[in-house]
């Protein structure tokens, strides 16, 4: 007997009179599982790297939350970027003892304000978009900082920054 014997049966129908099949309640459910279980199965790579992610994305968002949120870079670059970071911004220099002097200043600002408005995480990959103010007057500018980590620090870092323009061209919102 093969395993669609056992879920389907034929049954009647007054449709062109062509027989139709249904499935038997139980064993419907059982085929349901069986593909979903399947279909979603994860091999140990997959499971590997979706830890990866979830533990990334715990150290990228309490970082974020340092960083941005409560402006403690100190404590942030500290706890959780490595001693030899590599920096890819051009007016910052390689280390973390450099990102902490450079970036110290704008964000001990008491009107400077980052809204994070999204983080993304996948594997050793984080960026974090968000909308940076250097005052309250300042439109400020769209910002994705992109990170690496490696062994649950960043090690790496890129940015792009788009100035908000006082008067865009389309309706678009840039967040």
């Amino acid at each position: 007997m093969s395993p669609a014997s056992l879920i389907l049966e034929p049954v009647s129908s007054t449709v062109n009179e062509a027989p139709m099949t249904t499935m038997k309640p139980l064993a419907a459910l059982v085929a349901i599982v069986a593909v979903l279980t399947a279909g979603c199965a994860m091999s140990p790579q997959t499971r590997t790297e979706d830890t990866l992610t979830a533990r990334n994305r715990a150290v990228i968002t309490d970082f974020a939350r340092l960083f941005y949120t409560e402006k403690d870079v100190r404590a942030a670059f500290e706890k959780y970027v490595a001693p030899d970071y590599i920096q890819h911004n051009p007016n910052i220099v390689d280390g973390r003892d450099a990102a902490v002097a450079a970036l110290t200043p704008l964000f001990s600002r008491p009107d400077a304000r980052f809204d994070i408005k999204r983080i993304l995480v996948d594997g050793d990959y984080a960026v974090i978009h968000l909308h940076g103010r250097s005052s309250s007057a300042d439109r400020g500018g769209a910002v994705a900082d992109l990170y690496r980590l490696e062994d649950g620090k960043i090690v790496e870092h890129w940015d792009v920054i788009q100035p908000v323009p006082e008067k865009p061209v389309n309706p678009h919102a840039m967040f």
